[in-house]
């Protein structure tokens, strides 16, 4: 199918997940993590970064502390654009036809409570213009910044097309390792969400650490990941994420969260943004020593608040 939005493809346009189909890494770390049992074993690790994103792919915010509930942050992919011609969700994962969504970044205007509808969020314009899904306009602001006719949705008004399938576009530059290479791929959502895979997100100061030893010139900092909870470990082995896959980690008193998969990489991790210049080696170095992964996902088995500072165990 001959992408209709860029020229630049040159027709290479096709269906496929937006992600490579991966397994384990063969340099993966492996770490004994003592013997499974019904309660947590001694904390590893302590909860050092919290983010929520509440508009898909627009820089997001750092949190104290949060509530989860089965579908991650509260909060969080509480918004996202769509394109007014095609209905495809906005995605930092094309930044060929959505090249400015990373210069935005969205907050939400208040605390958001469980069980009630989610706040308006504000969103800064690359050009420092602050604009609110309360505005009536707001829709024409947001179109004439990223120079394509969109509209704001709430994750809520897309619980009511639950039955609709919510698609989004991937690009995959052209590197050794990937799945796809210089190819647009179409990618469904979870119905009635705005999140490309599972409701949160894991990441360890560990496989930071590895990242930067394996390519010192890049600037890995957790914000290229877009992750949801940082943790910081005693344990200094790269890539220990790998391990916790089909385990459970605790956070905190009352949050419980599966480990379901890896976190395969993507262009996203490659772009600018704020003072993180563009680099193609940050992907690149993820895709040679673990198969594209950073990070793992996991789905919410219990809900509860989490702060910054808690301890995070193994189950």
């Amino acid at each position: 199918m001959r992408c209709p939005h860029r020229p630049a493809c040159n027709g290479r346009y096709r269906r496929g997940p937006p992600w490579p189909r991966i397994g384990r890494s063969k340099g993966a770390a492996r770490y004994d993590w003592g013997t499974m049992s019904g309660s947590a074993q001694t904390p590893f690790g302590s909860l050092v970064a919290l983010w929520r994103y509440p508009v898909k792919s627009m820089m997001g915010e750092e949190l104290n502390a949060a509530e989860v509930t089965t579908h991650g942050l509260l909060g969080d992919r509480a918004y996202a654009l769509v394109d007014a011609s095609d209905g495809k969700v906005a995605s930092a994962k094309n930044p060929r036809k959505w090249p400015a969504l990373f210069d935005c970044r969205a907050a939400l205007a208040d605390v958001p409570t469980k069980g009630m509808t989610v706040p308006p969020v504000r969103i800064t314009l690359p050009d420092g213009t602050i604009v609110s899904s309360e505005q009536p306009d707001v829709d024409r602001v947001l179109s004439t910044a990223l120079k394509r006719p969109v509209t704001l949705e709430s994750a809520e008004q897309a619980e009511g097309f639950a039955a609709r399938a919510t698609m989004a576009e991937a690009y995959w530059p052209d590197m050794e390792g990937l799945e796809h290479r210089d190819t647009v791929t179409e990618f469904g959502l979870p119905a009635g969400t705005f999140f490309d895979a599972a409701f949160v997100h894991l990441l360890t100061t560990a496989t930071l650490d590895r990242l930067r030893s394996l390519y010192p010139q890049g600037r890995f900092e957790a914000r290229r990941f877009r992750p949801n909870m940082v943790i910081e470990t005693a344990n200094d082995v790269g890539f220990l994420e790998n391990a916790w896959i089909g385990r459970t980690i605790a956070v905190g008193e009352k949050v419980r969260l599966s480990v379901t998969g890896p976190c395969s990489r993507c262009v996203m991790t490659t772009l600018a943004q704020g003072d993180l210049p563009r680099d193609a080696g940050i992907l690149r170095t993820a895709t040679q020593h673990n198969q594209a992964n950073v990070g793992v996902y996991a789905s919410v088995v219990q809900g509860g608040v989490v702060r910054r500072g808690d301890s995070v165990s193994l189950e």
